[in-house]
């Protein structure tokens, strides 16, 4: 794993008190629709199914900001939401400009789900992660956990955060709301305090204080229906929480009381620990401007190739499919990738069969690269010999990363038709 250097003036220090980031990306699938669309900045959009004609059925996945202030909420029926918030198609073909019944600021877009899509931009932003933290812990699509206690120190942390920020913002073009505190459950509450691109420090010795007014329905792992009943108990806030005694909480949840007991007062000695090991190691690069020359776009092809197979060499990982990605504009993306007969450790091959799967998109304007290795094995084992393999080309070209478009196989297994899922390019 490639390392992200310290912050200027930063030194190894002797505290023990941990750093932990909790990274959060904003309306997430919104933001993503955007980089495929960039009309749709500063518009109210909804990702969902069942608002196309014909269907009754469906939910919202993901409402952008803007459609929050319609009333428009996650998982809420997509029905409900055309209610607060009519679909903006007919403005969208410029059928009904002067239709009063539409006007702009009452309508909003809608746009079904994408998630190859949406995996796809998720990694560019798992890259960035992994190289500005040594332990990284992904939860789930848009959100991670860094344990940066390593790279940096609580004096800079704000900086450091920042940091972090910038580069998702600038390298991928979504934004992240970042929480830093020297606990999970803090970082996590932390990261949802100033959305949207919200950026929150608690330091040490703050946590409590930090804690103390929030509403018990901000308190980590309290949903709607414990939230109720610790409003039952006369406790409204996490200070409230705090100040009780803890036995009444374990009587009514269970363990799970002493758990919210303990996380109100702050406490929370869980360590950042990744989620198994990796299935695929990718490194993805974007260009200022599409590129059309050659020369450029096989330099980028060779600098990922180097920087994959080295990464799976620190890390011990052979790999048994070889992959690269072209996302040629607006934004649609392209992967092909080559399944071997054994595992290997091979920079050498890597290039060479990243340069030869590229082939096929020389011609095109290019936008951003990436260079897959995949199929990892991290137990000792035996290598085949190179000469004696026969080499086979698997994958087709999509746009867009529909799904549709797309046959896919388990990430842990080599296919034997078609593309792997764009989420197993993660």
């Amino acid at each position: 794993m490639s390392e992200e250097p310290r912050l200027p003036g930063v030194e190894e220090s002797d505290d023990d008190e941990r750093i932990v980031c909790h990274v959060d990306a904003d309306c997430f699938y919104a933001a993503c629709e955007r980089l495929r669309e960039p009309q749709l900045r500063g518009e109210p959009v909804v990702v969902g199914m069942g608002y196309e004609p014909g269907e009754t059925v469906g939910a919202v996945a993901t409402a952008s900001y803007e459609a929050r202030k319609f009333g428009v909420e996650s998982a809420q029926a997509i029905s409900t939401a055309l209610e607060h918030l009519p679909r903006r198609a007919a403005l969208e073909s410029d059928a009904a400009d002067d239709d009063p019944a539409l006007e702009r600021e009452e309508t909003g877009f809608y746009r079904p789900v994408d998630l190859d899509y949406y995996e796809s931009v998720a990694e560019e932003v798992r890259e960035i992660l992994h190289d500005c933290a040594d332990v990284v812990r992904e939860v789930s699509i848009d959100e991670a956990y860094l344990d940066v206690t390593d790279r940096t120190a609580w004096a800079v942390a704000d900086g450091f955060a920042r940091h972090i920020k910038d580069r998702i913002r600038r390298e991928v073009g979504v934004v992240v709301s970042v929480g830093v505190a020297p606990t999970m459950s803090a970082a996590k509450i932390a990261s949802d305090f100033e959305k949207p691109d919200g950026l929150t420090v608690v330091e040490p010795g703050a946590v409590r204080d930090f804690l103390a007014p929030l509403e018990v329905d901000l308190l980590h792992g309290v949903g709607p229906v414990t939230a109720r009943e610790l409003r039952a108990m006369g406790l409204e806030t996490a200070g409230d929480v705090a100040a009780t005694d803890s036995e009444p909480l374990v009587e009514r949840f269970g363990e799970r009381g002493r758990e919210l007991y303990e996380r109100a007062r702050g406490d929370d000695d869980r360590r950042v620990k990744p989620k198994g090991e990796p299935k695929s190691f990718s490194r993805e690069s974007a260009f200022a401007e599409p590129v059309t020359a050659v020369d450029p776009k096989y330099e980028q092809i060779e600098t990922l190739a180097t920087a994959v197979a080295d990464r799976a060499q620190r890390e011990g990982a052979l790999y048994r499919t070889i992959g690269v990605k072209a996302v040629t504009p607006p934004y649609d993306i392209n992967t092909r990738e080559r399944s071997l007969p054994g595992p290997v450790d091979d920079p050498d091959l890597v290039e060479r069969i990243a340069r030869d799967l590229f082939t096929e998109f020389e011609p095109d304007p290019v936008r951003k690269l990436g260079v897959r290795v995949a199929n990892l094995e991290f137990a000792a084992a035996d290598q085949a010999s190179l000469d004696s393999w026969g080499q086979r080309e698997d994958g087709h070209r999509t746009n867009g990363g529909n799904a549709a478009d797309d046959d896919s196989e388990p990430a842990d297994e080599t296919p034997t038709s078609g593309q792997s899922s764009l989420a197993d390019f993660s």
